[in-house]
């Protein structure tokens, strides 16, 4: 699938010019990067293509590159030397990548074939390996601020960031899949679900707050989990869903009030989508787009352009490791 995009003759510019900090003037076109749920299976066979994958990244120069979470498969070891080699996969990208986590890095660690491992020391580890407060990650990273410096109250969630690039509000928040980790059976998965949901929330509104501040164009949301767990779209998210709080009740009644164009970015799935799901009160939230991005077996990223002054500022391109 393919749409248009900005004359390569401009990229370079772009790619130069449209990571700043909040608050200042950049180009109006922003350039970037998305992908997650890779790479999926045995070294040998899920680590070549995505290197390679990362290289035709390198090649495109995007301003920045987000991964949705999911650096393995939901049946491998959650050990330290996976984290070490993913670590060494976001290091190979010669710009700045901003990574949210997804559950099959921490969430469903307690498997057996996962290596029963306590998912709580996992998501301690996960923080503490691949979070620096205020930079991403990346050769050349980029300046971030995060939940845990920023709102004092919720100091665990430093994966939870935001940047901008120029007019644009980027915003990474952490809802996984596998339910968002809200699992009844067990006490410490519910305890640690309403936490992190109730941060999430705080966060999202505290980015639309801050986009109605300063102005902001436009906003692109990343998160790892499809909210819509591979079911059919729902106006409404039941009491059961992890999803209700932070998508139901405040990224899409907020998306819908402040009227400018949100991008919701999530993997999960690994089947590509680019639509209008969501509705708020019976009526579609048409200012509301949602990019699933591929993933798995299906070893691609999608270069996101992002025009501010258009009432449709989204343009997607679908690429995989060829040139």
């Amino acid at each position: 699938m393919r749409f248009p995009l900005l004359p390569r003759a401009w990229r370079g510019a772009v790619a130069a010019t449209a990571v700043l900090l909040a608050g200042t003037v950049a180009a109006q076109t922003v350039r970037f990067v998305a992908l997650g749920d890779m790479p999926y299976g045995p070294p040998d066979k899920s680590y070549p293509p995505y290197r390679a994958l990362i290289e035709r990244v390198n090649a495109l120069q995007p301003a920045f590159t987000v991964h949705v979470g999911d650096f393995k498969a939901g049946s491998t070891l959650c050990s330290n030397e996976e984290f070490s080699a993913q670590l060494e996969h976001f290091g190979r990208y010669r710009g700045a990548v901003v990574y949210t986590p997804g559950d099959n890095e921490w969430t469903d660690c307690h498997r057996a074939n996962n290596g029963s491992y306590d998912p709580l020391e996992r998501l301690a580890t996960l923080r503490q390996r691949f979070y620096t407060p205020g930079r991403s990650l990346g050769q050349q990273p980029i300046a971030v601020e995060n939940q845990s410096t920023v709102m004092p109250a919720f100091a665990p969630y430093v994966e939870n960031q935001r940047w901008w690039a120029g007019d644009v509000l980027f915003v990474a928040v952490h809802i996984v899949g596998s339910n968002n980790n809200f699992e009844t059976r067990d006490p410490k998965a519910v305890a640690e679900f309403f936490e992190r949901d109730r941060a999430n929330v705080a966060w999202l509104r505290a980015a639309f707050e801050l986009a109605q501040q300063r102005n902001a164009r436009a906003m692109v949301v990343a998160m790892q989990a499809d909210p819509f767990d591979n079911q059919q779209p729902v106006e409404t998210f039941p009491r059961h869903s992890g999803f209700a709080a932070s998508i139901g009740d405040t990224l899409v009644p907020l998306a819908a009030q402040w009227g400018r164009p949100v991008l919701l970015i999530h993997g999960d799935s690994h089947v590509l989508a680019f639509d209008n799901p969501f509705k708020h009160q019976k009526k579609p939230v048409l200012n509301l787009t949602r990019l699933q991005v591929p993933g798995a077996a299906d070893v691609r990223a999608v270069e996101v352009s992002v025009d501010p002054a258009s009432s449709q500022p989204w343009t997607i391109q679908v690429f995989d490791a060829q040139p």
